[in-house]
């Protein structure tokens, strides 16, 4: 009986480690989401940018972060980031004082990179996943969020 014991527990305390370990490892691909675009990396900013247009969305800045880096003596490829904002969205988050927890998060960012065997690549937070962890209106605006992003790229993905 002891023994059945002492296995149950030492069974039960592997369990959590390796659901730990398993779930640490896994955190960063399920943190991202990334898709191959279907177009060339200029066509896809623009592209993007056009589709946030077309939906209402605004787009305060674009960075190409390639080249700061390339100013700074590093041969890097591609890389711009593209922030993106829903104005009524926004608005339903910053109205609120609990909810303003997330304006870190704000404005929602599309990366848009190529890789050196020339694939171009859309990145974006899971901002679906993550607005699982909060409630109420946060949730509920992060996800609407999240699904008219999906909108704006989606034309891209194949």
């Amino acid at each position: 009986m002891k023994k059945n014991i002492i296995f149950g527990i030492g069974g039960l305390v592997l369990g959590i480690i390796l659901t730990g370990l398993f779930g640490f490892l896994g955190a960063p691909s399920a943190m991202i989401n990334e898709s191959e675009s279907s177009m060339s990396f200029d066509e896809t900013v623009e592209t993007i940018i056009a589709n946030a247009e077309e939906n209402g969305w605004k787009v305060p800045a674009t960075h190409e972060i390639h080249n700061s880096v390339v100013r700074g003596g590093y041969d890097v490829d591609k890389v711009t980031v593209i922030e993106l904002c829903n104005v009524d969205l926004a608005g339903e988050i910053l109205t609120g004082d609990n909810n303003r927890i997330v304006s870190s998060m704000m404005p929602c960012r599309v990366a848009v990179y190529e890789t050196s065997d020339g694939k171009v690549i859309i990145s974006r937070m899971n901002t679906g996943l993550m607005s699982s962890v909060f409630g109420g209106k946060v949730r509920e605006i992060m996800a609407l969020a999240t699904d008219q992003t999906e909108i704006i790229i989606g034309s891209l993905i194949d």
